[in-house]
This record gives C-alpha cells, sequence and structure tokens, in this order.
C-alpha cells in the first residue's frame, strides 16, 4: 500500500559514495515520484531532505557525518520540516542517531529503503522512527529513475558480501551475498535499455560470485551472455572482479563476446603475500600474476584496472617496494589508491604494525605518480590512431564533445575531447583520430573515414 503525497511535498535526495549507492538513490527516487513527492536539487526548497551515507572509509564516513550536520541546519533553523537519513551509515549506527544528531527525523537501513515514503509522512507529521531490517533477502524496490544521463547506467547484481576482509565493514553492514535472480536482472536491464540506456556497468561487491548462492555455480558468464541479447545494449563493462574468482570461462566471455568491453576492474589491494593474508584476501602474489598473463594473453586487447592500499597494518618498506616493483612490471592501464583507514569493528583495527599516516599518504602519492606516468606512456602509444567513442556530450565552453573509450568507466577514468562537424547525442558512437593527449584524457577530431 503506497503513502501519497501531498502536492506541496518537496524531497531533496542526495547521494554520497559508490556507484552501488548510486542505484539505491536511483530506486528510491522512482519510489517517491510514484508515491506523489516533488523532487528537488536544492535543500532550501525541500520540505524534507534525504542523505544516503557511505563509510566504507573514514573519510567517506567524515563526508557523510559532515553531510548530515550542514544540512540539519535546513532542519532546525530554515525551511525544511524533515531530516532523514539512509544507506550505510544509518545500517551501521541507526540507534546512535537519536542521541547524536537529534536533528534527524529518520533512519533507515540498507535493506528497507522500501519504507522511504511512510518514514517521511511519519516524520513530517512530528513523529521520529528508525528501521533497520535483517539483512536476508533483496531491497525490494525495484523500479529506477536514471540519474546518469540516460546513455549509461549501473546494473546491481547482488547485495552483500562473504569475503570479510579484515580491514573491511560492508559484510556487517550490508550483509551476506545475495545474488539477484537472473531473470530479474534481465527484466531490469530490459527496461533500462527501454528508457534508452545503450551501456550496462555491472556492480556488486563482488561481480565474479554471483549465482553461486542460488544455482551453486557461478553464473556471471551466463549472465553476460544473456543480457548481451538484448538489441539496444551495446555495451557491458564488468567492475569488481575479485582475481581469485575470475574464471577461464569468463575470460572466454569477455574475449568471444562482442558487447563485453574488453575491461576489467580488478581489485587486488596490495600483492605482498604476508599483507594479503593479513587482509584475509584469498589468493597470492603468484596466483595474481598468473591470472594477469593469462587475461592478456586470451585478450591482448583487454584494459585492466586495479585499486591498491597503503598503510595496512604491518606494510614495511619492503612491502611497499614491492608492490612498486609490481606495478612498475604489470603496467596497469588504470590504477586507483587509497589508504588504510582503521574501521571500528574490523579486526584490522586492532592489528599492531600500525602504519603512520603520513608515511600511508606519501606512498599512495608515489603510486599515483608512477601511474601518471604509465598512463602518460600508454597514451602517448595512441597517437595517430582511430579510436571508438561513447558520447558523453558537449562543452560548450571549449566547443568540444566528450567521450569514453571502451578503456574508460564513468567517473574514474579518463576521457576523449573532441572537435565534430556535426552534433552527436549522448550515447551515439563515434570514430575519433588521436592527435593529442595529457597523462589521463584523450585530444581528437571526428574521423570522417573511419565511420
Amino acid at each position: 500500500m503506497t503513502t501519497a503525497a501531498k502536492k506541496n511535498d518537496t524531497v531533496c535526495l542526495i547521494t554520497l559514495g559508490c556507484d552501488k549507492n548510486l542505484v539505491d538513490a536511483e530506486k528510491m527516487t522512482a519510489l517517491l515520484y510514484d508515491n506523489g513527492y516533488s523532487l528537488t536539487d536544492n535543500p532550501d526548497e525541500a520540505d524534507c531532505i534525504v542523505v544516503n551515507t557511505c563509510c566504507f572509509i573514514s573519510d567517506a564516513m567524515e563526508e557523510s557525518i559532515n553531510t548530515i550536520i550542514d544540512l540539519g541546519r535546513y532542519r532546525t533553523d530554515g525551511s525544511a520540516r524533515a531530516l532523514i537519513v539512509t544507506g550505510c551509515l544509518a545500517e551501521r549506527y541507526g540507534e546512535a542517531f537519536k542521541d547524536e544528531l537529534p536533528e534527524v527525523d529518520g533512519v533507515i537501513g540498507t535493506n528497507a529503503y522500501h519504507t522511504l515514503c511512510s518514514v517521511i509522512k511519519s516524520a513530517l507529521s512530528g513523529k521520529k522512527e528508525t528501521i533497520i531490517l535483517p539483512q536476508t533477502g533483496l531491497p525490494k524496490l525495484k523500479r529506477r529513475a536514471i540519474s546518469t544521463g540516460g546513455h549509461y547506467a549501473y546494473l546491481k547484481i547482488a547485495e552483500g558480501c562473504d569475503k570479510r576482509c579484515t580491514y573491511c565493514i560492508i559484510p556487517s553492514i550490508r550483509g551476506p551475498y545475495r545474488s539477484v535472480p537472473m531473470e530479474d536482472v534481465i527484466s531490469e536491464a530490459k527496461a533500462l535499455a527501454d528508457d534508452g540506456v545503450k551501456e550496462l556497468i555491472l556492480v556488486a561487491q563482488e561481480t565474479t560470485l554471483y549465482g553461486l548462492d542460488i544455482y551453486d555455480r557461478r553464473m556471471l558468464p551466463e549472465l553476460l551472455h544473456e543480457l548481451s541479447l538484448i538489441e539496444d545494449i551495446k555495451w557491458i563493462r564488468l567492475l569488481y572482479a575479485y582475481p581469485e574468482e575470475i574464471t577461464d570461462e569468463l575470460i572466454d566471455e569477455i574475449k568471444r563476446n562482442p558487447k563485453v568491453c574488453h575491461y576489467l576492474d580488478m581489485p587486488l589491494q596490495h600483492i605482498n603475500d604476508d599483507i594479503l593474508s593479513r587482509m584475509g584476501r584469498r589468493t597470492t602474489k603468484s596466483e595474481i600474476t598468473k591470472r594477469i598473463k593469462k587475461i592478456r594473453e586470451a585478450i591482448p586487447d583487454i584494459c585492466l584496472r586495479t585499486t591498491v592500499m597503503t598503510g595496512f597494518p604491518g606494510e614495511t618498506d619492503e612491502a611497499f617496494d614491492e608492490l612498486i616493483e609490481f606495478l612498475s612490471e604489470i603496467r596497469f592501464e588504470r590504477v586507483g589508491s587509497f589508504v588504510f583507514s582503521p574501521q571500528e569493528g574490523t579486526k584490522a583495527a586492532g592489528f599492531d604494525g600500525q602504519v603512520d599516516e603520513a608515511v600511508a599518504k606519501k606512498h599512495m602519492e608515489d603510486i599515483m605518480l608512477l601511474q601518471r606516468d604509465i598512463s602518460l606512456s600508454n597514451n602517448e602509444a595512441l597517437i595517430g590512431k582511430t579510436l571508438k567513442v561513447f558520447v558523453e556530450g558537449y562543452l560548450s565552453e571549449d566547443d568540444v564533445w566528450v567521450g569514453r573509450t571502451y578503456r574508460d568507466a564513468p567517473d574514474v577514468d579518463g576521457y576523449v575531447f573532441f572537435s565534430c562537424p556535426f552534433e552527436p547525442k549522448s550515447g551515439d558512437f563515434v570514430n575519433v583520430s588521436v592527435t593529442d593527449i595529457s597523462e589521463y584524457d584523450i585530444i581528437g577530431e571526428y574521423d570522417e573515414s573511419a565511420q
């Protein structure tokens, strides 16, 4: 039973954190529209403000708390009549909000988003509610309001995680690994395609285990195949693939399926075996190296992205040097790095050998300097070549179009800036001749001869 909103009830929904949080926010947005609420990006105009939070690392938690406090002023001193907190921070510290942040009127856990409208109604009538449900099953929201421009969308294929890495709080917040049934994933993908989406970006805490919990086998290769049968979907991109779970079957599907981008996001976190063991990672340097070699031999034009962590407890100068040497040798096309932050409730928070934050930050900077040089060298090799580009939009101040190649995921990788004699639409594919480059981006011009 839905709760109809008053005509003047306006909601401002602000989302922080990862692309998986973004999917949740898009489903909450659709729920709000379906229940008659108006949406605004301006908290000054809102009757109710909803903050969808993140708390994966300390910086994310601090951002979430600061955002709640900042927006709380609209509740206490402005025109807003209610402030609701959802997402990972809400799930983790739901009960504490009552005492620590009294300006918060409602708290909704990660498996209870379907209660948003009823909690808003209660909050606007002066009643505070906290709804944290057991982490079983899947969130009940289905329909989405796409916020990424309409031509690409993230498709969440699972909730939760079973890995329990020693530094990570996510299993405690999101619960155990729960695959979305394949028919539901395909149904959502078809709906996205009907709305104009051409690129699907598959996400989960770990995509490579998809299906194991409900089908007793890894079903990601089959899912990729089924999604590729949707006519209007042109690209399928795969994120969050744990290296030890990348099977030969998956490599083969990426290789032979023309709609699956030759792009693989493979978070490693480190390469030193002692650090990997302390992290609770279920692989070794030797296994990782062999897997990368197999992937590159099978798919020579693969773009590999990884993330690594610096400052994990016990990381010596020698362990860091090993990581730097590995990155120098493997030469990932894309690398992100972040500093370890001890999370309350994780094993690593109590480990000995905590690394000085300044040292960890310096190590992170060293990694990114190395990757800048690698990326620059890779981009230089593209000058004079023609690339297929997925159009994102137009920058009027520079009079150039902007897009991405198959090697570039939105927001985390580079862009292609190009001139064009006509006006392509967002979501179109055009061929662009590379004329110049920077460390991460590409500059070019429309190549009529290659169309």
